[in-house]
């Protein structure tokens, strides 16, 4: 059974208003993404394993622990979620990156893919996987296909905005996974953006039309 996880605390909530804003600009929307990324990072990797290693501080030495086992990979969905990777990257530098290319047809709404790059060997990994916007599900769905594929296994999807119809997509689909959202929006609209939402997130990220 899938664990979801929704973001209650005041600073991410505030700076999701910030993002909904129409006015706010791409600089800003940007820093906004990066740190929202950085504080729902440290939440979802709250139960990363450690053990006690020997330090010497400048009193004694002592037993105190650092992380162990799996190392961490970071996998964006292309191209929105590059915005949250360097939030998460900040709370573990040693992190590596793989990257999930998709495009919405606007026609079908489905997810095609057109390219994929990921950490190896990627089964040895915690991965979490980047996309500020949860819409249809479709895309998230597929990205965890294809890290599956590949032989991934520990998995968390991290995402900023959430329509329920997404959400419950990915659920049934993938339910071993841990999934982490911002705020859990009302629903998708005809031409299936998220509603209220925060409109096109790459777009608004990288300054696009």
């Amino acid at each position: 059974m899938s664990q979801v996880f929704i973001n209650t605390h005041p600073l991410v909530q505030h700076k999701i208003t910030l993002l909904r804003n129409k006015n706010t600009g791409t600089n800003e929307f940007r820093s906004l993404v990066d740190e929202i990324g950085m504080l729902m990072g440290y939440e979802a990797l709250s139960d990363l394993p450690t053990e006690d290693i020997e330090v010497e501080t400048p009193i004694e030495k002592c037993m105190s622990p650092q992380i162990t086992g799996r190392k961490l990979a970071i996998v964006p969905i292309l191209r929105a979620g590059l915005g949250m990777v360097s939030g998460v990257q900040k709370l573990v530098p040693t992190a590596k990156v793989g990257h999930i290319g998709l495009y919405r047809d606007p026609v079908t709404h489905e997810p095609q893919e057109y390219y994929c790059k990921l950490p190896d060997p990627i089964n040895e990994r915690t991965i979490v996987v980047t996309d500020p916007m949860l819409a249809t599900g479709g895309s998230a769905v597929s990205a965890i296909n294809f890290i599956k594929e590949h032989g991934g296994k520990k998995i968390k999807f991290m995402c900023i905005i959430a329509a329920p119809e997404g959400l419950e997509k990915l659920e049934k689909a993938h339910p071993d996974i841990q999934i982490y959202v911002g705020h859990l929006d009302r629903e998708l609209n005809a031409n299936a953006y998220i509603c209220p939402g925060l409109g096109d997130a790459g777009d608004r990220i990288f300054g696009t039309k």
